[in-house]
């Protein structure tokens, strides 16, 4: 798989910011989208904990979804911070060439 969109949670809208700025920065993504308010249930330390987090899509390509995880564990505030990188098996040709002339081929 060439590209991916990684999925990411945050605990706030400031931290959301904040990560999706230092990819940015670093041009390890081409995009990232802020999704507000996510309200999630899940299972935490042996019983089950809901909360409001912050959703982000972050955009790159196969070259950068290691260093991406890597600086988002680094800078996240949790210890166990949700990023999953899920394959883009098929899109629009022209976005995948924008992405690749952000972040590189």
């Amino acid at each position: 798989m060439k590209y991916f969109m990684i999925y990411i949670t945050a605990g706030s809208y400031n931290e959301a910011k904040r990560i999706a700025d230092i990819l940015l920065r670093k041009k390890l993504v081409a995009c990232v989208n802020i999704i507000p308010k996510i309200e999630s249930a899940y299972w935490w330390k042996g019983k089950v904990e809901k909360s409001s987090e912050v959703g982000m899509i972050a955009k790159t390509n196969n070259k950068h979804v290691n260093e991406v995880i890597k600086k988002v564990k680094e800078v996240h505030s949790d210890s166990t911070p949700c990023i999953v990188a899920l394959p883009v098996t098929k899109g629009n040709n022209d976005y995948f060439k924008w992405i690749s002339g952000v972040v590189g081929k």
